[in-house]
């Protein structure tokens, strides 16, 4: 009986179903009106947008999902596409594209000794030329051979990394790495700030005596403040939320090439800074040395 009535209802709703020529009368157009339209090219705003479409995947693509519609929008504006960044948002929830999004922070500084150093940054992480002010920081990066350690070294003039090492430990040795490659390959004033927490690597006696050695003075943040080193949880916020977390590491020496790929190709030449209005480091250090020329 029940296969008798839903045959029935399926017959009857196959015969209710509304064809062209009904919704055209209830639409009260022709149907010759109504395959005109149908048979349409696209308008020039549609083609527009579908052609936006086209750039912002590709833009979203290349960053490895990493770009909200701000950076988008200012990548596609350097590229010499006119468009406003509320476009570029709508049209990014059109194709379902969402930056990654990142994962609550945690305090990890291991307190180390007192140290007479003071705070000579302030929370004040901007510097008039390269090599004046730099901050340093370690974290940690999971692999399935154990944890790999990264110390970096950021220069506030342009939020460029300058120096970095990674090993399978965090002992003093690894920001001295940190630094003393920042130091080679970069022309540091005599009197250069660097500024860090009040971890043990950067409080201990070794450290002190590299700092010594490069003429650089010690600055130190608040233990547990993240605030106090702003700029280098910022820069780990940005490798954790746009790479780490996103990618397995097999081995140390895989993630080793993966960080550093992102540090020396993504990070310093191709990301967009908001606080470098939206230039690259490599743009900002660039301009002020062809200024330096030029003067």
């Amino acid at each position: 009986m029940s296969d008798k009535y839903i045959f029935i209802d399926a017959e009857y709703a196959a015969a209710c179903a509304p064809t062209i020529e009904r919704m055209c009368r209830w639409l009260q157009v022709s149907r010759s009106g109504y395959y005109e339209w149908l048979n349409r090219p696209p308008s020039p705003t549609a083609q527009r947008r579908q052609l936006l479409k086209i750039k912002i995947q590709a833009v979203f693509d290349a960053s490895d999902g990493s770009y909200g519609y701000r950076r988008l929008h200012q990548e596609l504006v350097r590229g010499g596409e006119p468009v406003g960044s509320e476009l570029v948002r709508e049209l990014m929830r059109e194709l379902g594209l969402v930056a990654c999004q990142p994962r609550p922070w945690r305090i990890t500084t291991i307190q180390g000794e007192q140290s007479s150093a003071p705070d000579l940054v302030g929370r004040d992480f901007t510097a008039e030329a390269p090599g004046c002010k730099l901050v340093g920081d370690i974290s940690y990066i999971r692999t399935w051979a154990g944890w790999l350690y990264l110390a970096t070294v950021i220069d506030c003039f342009n939020r460029e990394v300058i120096g970095y090492a990674m090993a399978d430990h965090m002992r003093t040795s690894l920001v001295n790495d940190a630094l003393g490659m920042a130091a080679r390959n970069h022309n540091l004033d005599a009197g250069c700030i660097f500024h860090s927490d009040r971890g043990t690597q950067y409080t201990s006696t070794e450290f002190a005596a590299k700092l010594v050695s490069l003429n650089m003075r010690q600055s130190l943040g608040r233990t547990g403040c993240c605030y106090d080193n702003a700029l280098a949880e910022s820069f780990f916020a940005a490798l954790k939320n746009e790479r780490v977390h996103r990618t397995v590491y097999p081995t140390r020496s895989k993630a080793k090439q993966d960080i550093a790929h992102y540090i020396e190709i993504f990070y310093n030449r191709q990301r967009l800074h908001s606080a470098l209005g939206y230039r690259t480091p490599h743009e900002v250090r660039s301009e002020y040395s062809n200024e330096q020329l030029a003067a």
